[in-house]
């Protein structure tokens, strides 16, 4: 059974689709996760947070591949 953790969390959901298209790249599942009444109160993600969620087999490499600068990343 899949044990799903949170990796990071930020303050809306256009970051955490950033971080998640990131994780994609690297071909690691996520998911985001937050409240904003449905889109009625889309406020609530800047002081709830919103979290990026990562089985918790990949959790170490998903904090590399965020940590890493996207410059190190690039192709030469």
């Amino acid at each position: 059974m899949e044990k799903f953790v949170s990796v990071a969390t930020f303050s809306d959901e256009v970051e955490a689709r950033l971080a998640q298209a990131t994780l994609a790249a690297a071909n690691i599942e996520s998911f985001t996760k937050f409240d904003d009444a449905g889109g009625m109160l889309e406020p609530l993600q800047f002081s709830r947070g919103v979290q990026l969620l990562v089985d918790e087999k990949d959790l170490a490499e998903a904090k590399t591949v965020l940590a890493t600068p996207a410059s190190e990343n690039l192709p030469e």
